[in-house]
């Protein structure tokens, strides 16, 4: 593993590695990734998979304590060959939701729901914050502390309380 990415990294276990993401300028922004070389969830072995559950819990005890984002999105994008099976984990705090709804160009997803629901949803808020955080050169100001104080925080968290398990 690079240096770089071993900046980035949170967490490591037999199975599993949680990074924050690499390019993401939201902080919390987490690729939860498994260690084998495969893209299919079916291949991994019986303790990885054992062990996928009570990591995905652990993370999002993690961002609770450390972020306490109004929501959290787990999932699992993309098909491209060369990258292990991996989850994405994003944090959408206040503050990520508020700029999304002051940013005019993202209004146009209003006329794509129907019914009209005046609100947004998980997928568009995903897409706000990959191209906004992940893909932007300049991103939105954040608000709270910055990725690496995040980073360091969530390690401390978790080795903390990784072995009690979620609470």
């Amino acid at each position: 593993m690079s240096e770089q990415h071993r900046n980035f990294t949170i967490l490591e276990t037999e199975h599993w590695r949680v990074n924050h993401r690499m390019d993401s300028a939201l902080p919390g922004y987490l690729i939860l990734g498994a260690r084998q070389a495969t893209n299919e969830l079916y291949r991994l072995p019986a303790d990885a998979l054992a062990e996928l559950g009570m990591l995905l819990a652990t993370v999002q005890q993690a961002l609770r304590a450390v972020l306490n984002p109004e929501h959290l999105y787990i999932g699992r994008y993309g098909h491209s060959s060369g990258h292990a099976f991996h989850f994405h984990i994003i944090p959408i705090c206040g503050w990520v939701r508020q700029r999304f709804f002051e940013d005019p160009r993202y209004r146009v997803l209003e006329r794509l729901q129907y019914p009209p629901a005046g609100d947004t949803d998980g997928a568009e808020l995903t897409l706000y914050v990959w191209r906004e955080f992940c893909e932007s050169r300049d991103p939105p100001p954040v608000s709270g502390p910055s990725v690496t104080d995040v980073i360091q925080m969530l390690r401390s968290f978790m080795v903390t309380n990784r072995d009690d398990g979620p609470v």
